[in-house]
């Protein structure tokens, strides 16, 4: 009887492995389908629309901003990868805008908003199809179409800015703009991004920085100075504003965690 007992407890963990195994492939299938993507990117901007319109906002630097777009046709904007939720409703439309995504998951997601929002698209990353993307980025200055790029993207660490955007503006000549954003009451995320949720009925502060112009005989030296100052200020930007609205400090330098690939035998 014991026996028995025993071979049945063991084969009713089996299948419950088993179904809990095909429960786990079957969402990760619905969370990766195109319909699912779709559906949260659509969700993402009508409630950021709700947020957009129902904020008080202060906003720094734009009277800067448009102007030199309108002047230079064409610019490259950075925003930080927990600071994006925002951002678009503040671009005006009368330039087309095209955003880089990456081809993971939560880039289709960011895809779908985005295009919602009316951006154009680029697809690819600083570690996936890098170098049909950095064509493309290109093709859109030379076309006068702007360009937003995440900085600390896809992966990290937050809140510091690699190299790709002072390229695009060394190789163009376009300006270099990062923005920024904070809202009171927000919800931070718990994730390596940190990224900002916002809350509809709220103060919101909006910051811009200066226009950066990468020279075309710039060093590597003179680009790590740059990078610097940029990442500096846009930082320090975000920090104000964060502070004024009593939201907790976040710190630069978090990276995403990656999973440990499991060795095939």
């Amino acid at each position: 009887m014991k026996k028995e007992i025993k071979i049945f407890c063991t084969k009713a963990i089996e299948i419950a492995k088993t179904i809990r195994k095909n429960i786990k492939h079957l969402i990760k299938n619905i969370t990766k389908s195109e319909a699912f993507t779709t559906f949260v990117g659509k969700a993402m901007y009508y409630y950021c629309l709700m947020v957009w319109k129902t904020t008080h906002w202060e906003i720094f630097g734009v009277n800067r901003f448009y102007p030199v777009w309108e002047k230079e046709k064409s610019l490259i904007l950075t925003i930080w990868h927990g600071r994006v939720l925002m951002i678009p409703y503040f671009w005006n439309k009368k330039r087309p805008l095209n955003a880089l995504v990456s081809p993971h998951n939560d880039g289709r997601i960011a895809a779908s908003f985005l295009k919602k929002v009316g951006f154009g698209i680029i697809d690819g990353s600083t570690n996936e199809g890098a170098n049909a993307a950095a064509i493309n980025l290109l093709r859109s200055l030379e076309k006068n179409q702007a360009i937003a790029i995440i900085p600390d993207g896809p992966r990290g660490p937050r809140m510091k800015m690699n190299m790709s955007p002072l390229y695009f503006a060394k190789k163009s000549g376009k300006p270099l703009f990062g923005a920024t954003y904070s809202i009171e009451h927000s919800i931070v995320a718990k994730s390596w991004d940190a990224m900002l949720i916002p809350l509809p009925f709220c103060r919101g502060i909006v910051h811009v920085t200066k226009p950066y112009y990468i020279p075309a005989d710039a060093t590597d030296e003179d680009l790590e100075k740059y990078r610097q100052e940029i990442e500096n200020e846009l930082n320090g930007l975000t920090l104000r504003a964060d502070q004024v609205l009593k939201l907790p400090k976040i710190e630069p330098g978090v990276t995403a965690k990656t999973k440990k690939r499991k060795e095939q035998k």
